[in-house]
């Protein structure tokens, strides 16, 4: 079994990929990284950002983080990369949502035993639960329109 980090000063690469990808440049009170200005290139920026923020999540299993953590990790950079790709709200999605940042933060946390289980499971079942609605909405509204209209279109 691998060895869970004892002390976060163990990991700084972490903290500095957060802070570089969610906070480096400062602009009034307002700090935005190279997530948002990346999610600016057409069609390859996201993705990009997108592995750049694995890295977190290697680290974090390498640490041997909770099952239920590491998926809560994933979910956010997959909602980041996800919504940052639609064009111009995508892109100030992008500057808002600071996915590595909260990624560090359950890394923390994790790290330091302070995280509930239970909370991320609930969390991870809600998330499935929307996917499934929407995935099966499009289904349901097909099949009755198919109802509706009966065997004249087939």
């Amino acid at each position: 079994m691998k060895q869970i980090y004892r002390d976060w000063k163990d990991d700084p690469v972490a903290e500095k990929i957060a802070w570089l990808m969610d906070r480096s440049i400062r602009i009034g009170p307002f700090s935005i990284g190279l997530d948002g200005l990346l999610g600016l290139i057409p069609g390859i920026g996201d993705m990009a950002s997108g592995m750049i923020s694995a890295i977190i999540i290697a680290r974090a299993l390498e640490a041997n983080v909770p099952r239920a953590a590491i998926i809560r990790m994933v979910i956010n950079v997959g909602v980041d990369s996800l919504v940052g790709s639609i064009p111009f709200l995508g892109d100030l999605f992008d500057f808002a949502y600071k996915a590595n940042v909260r990624n560090v933060e359950i890394y923390r946390t994790a790290i330091r035993g302070d995280r509930r289980a239970a909370r991320d499971w609930t969390f991870i079942l809600a998330v499935v639960l929307i996917m499934l609605a929407f995935i099966s909405l499009p289904i349901i509204g097909l099949l009755y329109l198919g109802r509706l209209l009966g065997p004249s279109i087939f």
